[in-house]
């Protein structure tokens, strides 16, 4: 199969080495699980427990809202303790309303009702039960799943592609996937093409991963409708746009999704969780967590039930060799700095990442060189030493037009720039900015159209009110007269 290039792009150093090399190991049930409401894109969900009940293990806690959400699970069987703020896996640590649960060590579940086969699902009860699932991309990018599914039915998709590439370093979560569970990822992935109507299905993964690429094409010899593509190590492979130009040699517009020019990509995680909710009736309650940097002292992947705080994992890994720099929710080029060790795994965390002041890189900022290196490595085309002046100065509305919403926030400009340019942390405040002003116009508008209509229900009222009034006496006479 041909591969196309995308362009710009870099080669960071991997540090895979000490996670990749170590078979998934499972951690202990915690003290306590703080499930956040919002762990995907879209409405958060809403609470149907309340303060003392007791659940199962995947028993629903909250179901979804709205088009775009997705309903959250119990990850195992205990009693719920608290439903209100917790500190969010988000730079800000601003809290959010999250169901605290107390495990009671029975990991006793909920009676499931798993497909007899599958396969003879309609594409409609495929997208039901994974919906019902709570699964969401397990990429980092947290979008429910099922939204994609349904995507099919709006826009002809003829290539289901599974994102393999993991091409942030550090992060091997996806990795040891392949190697251990590989049938099951194929099977999830049948299952997704089979629910999109997709004619052909490509699992692409990077070069640098040979033991997965191996177990993934004994996996999939069975199913000729399925191929493994071996696509080049190169960051950000793993993001959608690039890798749909990489196998297909399509490129996504501007403001559209991949469904609209016939692509759907799913991450090999959200395969394998799709495989055990259609099949075997489960939702998506765990995942595999990349814990590793030079400050973990056993780094390895570990099976982590949804709502485990971050100090868990690092306990379990052995805790600090020294005091970490920055510890991160993801990998290094896109994850977010951790507020505190409080804050929960969530579905979208590949991984927990505590690195020294020697990975970190930290150098002082100098003035901009214009020695263009950013605009060769950018893989959206954008110049960012322009974007990162008019953010400076203010002019957020002048960077909106020069292309900042097709910023990927991959970091490879802040990643070669000779002067230490924090240009991802200036775009990601720019977008937010923008979507600040977005809201707020998007509000004042409702807000007009309020005013509007309660001006124009006064009027009425006062019409009907005027109408029913008896005529005064002057009245009276004048109309008889």
């Amino acid at each position: 199969m041909k591969i196309f290039r995308f362009r710009g792009g870099i080669h960071p150093e991997g540090n895979k080495d000490p996670t990749a090399c170590h078979p998934i190991a499972r951690l202990p049930l915690p003290k306590r699980l703080y499930i956040p409401l919002q762990q995907h894109i879209g409405e958060p969900a809403a609470p149907e427990v309340k303060v003392g009940d007791h659940v199962l293990k995947g028993q629903r806690l909250a179901r979804h809202q709205g088009s775009v959400s997705a309903p959250v699970h119990a990850p195992t069987s205990g009693t719920v303790i608290a439903i209100g703020d917790h500190m969010a896996p988000h730079p800000s640590g601003l809290p959010v309303q999250t169901i605290t649960l107390e495990p009671d060590g029975e990991e006793r579940w909920i009676e499931t009702e798993p497909a007899v086969d599958p396969f003879s699902l309609t594409r409609a009860e495929v997208s039901a039960r994974v919906r019902d699932a709570g699964i969401v991309g397990l990429g980092g990018a947290a979008f429910p799943a099922a939204v994609k599914l349904d995507a099919g039915n709006r826009h002809p998709i003829d290539t289901l592609i599974i994102n393999g590439g993991e091409c942030e370093p550090y992060l091997t979560c996806d990795d040891r996937l392949m190697r251990e569970g590989a049938g099951y990822v194929v099977e999830g992935v049948r299952l997704i093409a089979n629910g999109l109507g997709a004619k052909r299905a490509v699992i692409a993964i990077e070069d640098n991963k040979p033991e997965a690429l191996e177990a993934m094409r004994v996996a999939a010899a069975a199913h000729p409708g399925i191929s493994v593509l071996r696509v080049p190590s190169r960051y950000p492979m793993g993001s959608e746009k690039q890798l749909v130009t990489t196998v297909t040699g399509r490129e996504i517009p501007a403001g559209k999704l991949s469904a609209e020019i016939g692509v759907s990509v799913h991450n090999v995680g959200t395969a394998l969780a799709v495989c055990r909710a259609v099949r075997f009736g489960k939702p998506l309650v765990s995942r595999v967590v990349t814990v590793g940097g030079g400050a973990i002292r056993n780094p390895r992947n570990v099976v982590v039930p949804i709502g485990t705080p971050a100090a868990d994992l690092v306990e379990f890994c052995g805790g600090f060799t020294v005091t970490p720099t920055r510890v991160l929710m993801g990998g290094p080029m896109m994850g977010q700095v951790l507020p505190g060790l409080e804050a929960p795994v969530v579905k979208g965390t590949s991984g927990i990442i505590a690195l020294t002041a020697a990975e970190a890189h930290a150098a002082s900022e100098r003035a901009c060189l214009h020695c263009g290196r950013c605009v060769d490595v950018c893989p959206v085309g954008l110049v960012p030493l322009e974007l990162a002046a008019r953010v400076r100065a203010g002019r957020i509305d002048d960077a909106a037009e020069l292309g900042m919403g097709d910023c990927l926030s991959c970091g490879c400009c802040a990643y070669v720039c000779p002067a230490h340019l924090p240009l991802a942390h200036l775009f990601n405040y720019a977008k937010g900015e923008i979507a600040a002003r977005r809201e707020a116009q998007r509000k004042a508008e409702e807000t007009r159209k309020l005013a509007e209509a309660r001006r124009l229900r006064l009027v009425a009222e006062a019409a009907a009110k005027a109408a029913r009034r008896p005529a005064r006496p002057t009245e009276k006479a004048e109309t008889e007269s």
